[in-house]
């Protein structure tokens, strides 16, 4: 039997670039590992046409951010007929807009942060909610762009407006919610585990998540099994009525005070770095990073 011709998609052109790139080499290097015929596509524009020279059989998308896990490229496999890993065009898509994926999740019976819908110019004029609230960009990943604003604070108009700002002008400005930090990868229709995740930044940001020693991940978190149960239970409910398939991600806060569970949103292409959450969880059921990546790629399939 010929090996199976694996494309690894990885790169692209988003703020999570260089996210990207390392999940991307190391989905490749566990492919090579598992044995399967592995070709590495840094993808451009022009991916179509990548895909088109390589001929593979299936793709082990390693994209993150806008256009790799917003429906964009996943929309390319489906023209091009390619079965491909992770979620397809409409869970990503919605997955992705912090807004729509909460009013799913509010439907489904989760309760979710308050939330107002902002441009950079609202919510640098005037508090769209009473602070403390977070500031966070419609369709970005990695935390690039979060804002929080503190009480006493004045809107963060130095921040949203700088010349450097990238990540587009529709912005949510949302409650802030107190507590722990928790976090679920879902595989298939299973919920691996609960991680706890602490850091001495002031949130979970791109440094905490992606820097040696920004972060601590307690795995499986110190919880009652009636709460582990309910983080569990509700990252598969954001899956399943999201659309998702493959792996996803799903985080928490955990307000102990008024035992509160709040979802704050799921990643449908979760990172596969050293340091990612979802390979640390799956090596604590007894999985291992080339299981886990050799699973994907068998899973992957083309809806159309």
């Amino acid at each position: 039997m010929s090996k199976k011709r694996v494309a690894v998609v990885y790169g692209g052109w988003s703020s999570e670039r260089e996210i990207s790139l390392t999940s991307g080499q190391q989905m490749a290097g566990a492919a090579r590992r598992c044995g399967y015929d592995v070709i590495d596509i840094d993808a451009t524009r022009q991916l179509g046409r990548q895909l088109e020279d390589a001929r593979p059989d299936v793709i082990l998308n390693g994209l993150h951010g806008p256009g790799g896990e917003d429906g964009t490229v996943q929309g390319v496999f489906e023209v091009l007929g390619l079965p491909y890993s992770h979620s397809g065009v409409l869970a990503s898509a919605l997955a992705m807009d912090k807004i729509k994926s909460k009013l799913i999740f509010a439907e489904a019976g989760l309760d979710v942060a308050r939330d107002v819908a902002v441009t950079r110019a609202e919510v640098a004029a005037a508090h769209p909610l009473p602070p403390p609230y977070v500031v966070k960009p419609v369709h970005e990943g990695s935390s690039f762009g979060v804002v929080f604003v503190h009480d006493g604070d004045v809107p963060p108009a130095r921040q949203v407006l700088s010349p450097d700002w990238k990540y587009g002008d529709q912005l949510m400005a949302e409650e802030f919610i107190p507590g722990r930090e928790l976090t679920v990868a879902v595989m298939g229709d299973t919920a691996l585990a609960v991680t706890e995740i602490t850091t001495l930044r002031e949130f979970y940001d791109f440094d905490a998540k992606y820097t040696d020693g920004g972060s601590q991940h307690v795995v499986p978190a110190d919880l009652s099994e009636a709460i582990r149960a309910q983080v569990m239970s509700a990252a598969l409910t954001a899956h399943r009525v999201l659309g998702c398939r493959g792996v996803s991600r799903s985080d928490f806060r955990y307000d102990e005070r008024r035992d509160r569970l709040v979802i704050l949103e799921t990643n449908t292409q979760p990172g596969m770095t050293p340091l990612s959450l979802v390979p640390e969880q799956a090596a604590h059921c007894g999985m291992s990073f080339e299981e886990l990546v050799s699973w994907m790629i068998e899973d992957a399939s083309c809806p159309r």
